[in-house]
């Protein structure tokens, strides 16, 4: 039998240059190869390499179709993997640089409920002296604590300000939403994963401040569309604390002197795992590679079938 019929060389995926070397190697047409194959024909014959700028020459029979997987396409050697999680890095980066994360200006917390009638002047300027005095607390913590407004008003004078919805608690999952994103995310940006509803939209809590660099970066890595809003403070703190408290996917802390040392690093991790599926996105300063390491069932995989890797790259 011909090397080239056994199942352990078909992959899910192919390419019009490997059609056409099985063409050449078995002396025979493609429709002629899949009467001879039979059932064991798979379209997806021996895939080719995803690096644009791959210079293999053959097509490493040796080396599984299935993995590794990066950004949707098969990489047929460590150095194609490695080209092509440069190219990935200072996408990332330069991204970064050309982002607008500057300052967004949203009217001050206090004048928003000024505005509402919610607050008289002089509970304003009451809550502004305590704050200015204590040198430390956050402007409805005052109005709070002098009873001027309640918990619930300041959340909804958030909610204005920020221009989203205040989301409840109802059926909270803190386990099954731990794999979302790293726990290192989680208590960094005091964000909550709250629920999944109708297996596509995510909600995402914070206590005070939205973070939308975040939620594009989770909504890049999982496909899932999410939905920013604030929860009540007393609300909020202790299903944080429950939440850092699940089981979340093993991390990897790499710190990197260049985005090439980052790109080499990242690559390594790829073809140490062999994942069927991984892909790379900003958060902030930091890069987060995430590696599935078998086929996800349902919008969320389990928290051992991934593996996460966070990079920071310079000072």
């Amino acid at each position: 039998m011909p090397l080239l019929n056994r199942e352990s060389f078909f992959p899910e995926q192919t390419g019009e240059l490997g059609l056409v070397q099985m063409e050449t190697k078995l002396g025979a047409t493609m429709p002629e190869i899949r009467e001879r194959m039979g059932a064991r024909f798979r379209p997806g014959v021996l895939e080719a390499c995803a690096n644009a700028g791959c210079r293999s020459g053959w097509l490493h029979l040796w080396r599984s179709r299935s993995a590794p997987v990066f950004e949707g396409g098969w990489n047929c050697s460590a150095a194609c993997t490695g080209a092509r999680m440069y190219a990935a890095v200072v996408r990332e980066v330069q991204g970064r640089a050309n982002a607008r994360e500057g300052h967004r200006h949203r009217i001050p917390l206090g004048l928003v409920m000024l505005e509402k009638g919610w607050i008289t002047q002089g509970q304003l300027r009451k809550a502004l002296e305590a704050q200015r005095a204590a040198g430390k607390g956050r402007l409805g913590y005052w109005l709070v604590r002098q009873r001027a407004v309640s918990e619930q008003m300041v959340t909804r004078a958030l909610s204005l300000q920020w221009s989203c919805p205040v989301l409840p608690l109802d059926h909270h999952d803190a386990a099954g939403l731990a794999p979302v994103m790293p726990r290192l995310f989680v208590e960094a940006f005091g964000a909550l994963p709250l629920r999944l509803a109708v297996g596509r939209l995510l909600y995402l809590g914070f206590e005070a401040n939205l973070d939308p660099v975040l939620a594009l970066a989770i909504e890049r890595m999982t496909g899932l569309r999410v939905e920013s809003g604030m929860v009540q403070e007393s609300l909020f703190r202790p299903a944080h604390g429950r939440m850092l408290e699940a089981k979340f996917p093993p991390v990897e802390l790499v710190e990197a002197v260049s985005e090439a040392a980052a790109a080499h690093a990242l690559a390594r991790a790829v073809e140490r795992a062999r994942p069927v599926a991984s892909r790379l996105v900003r958060v902030h300063d930091c890069l987060w590679l995430r590696m599935w390491l078998r086929p996800q069932n349902g919008p969320l995989p389990e928290s051992r079938s991934v593996q996460d890797l966070v990079c920071s790259i310079g000072g």
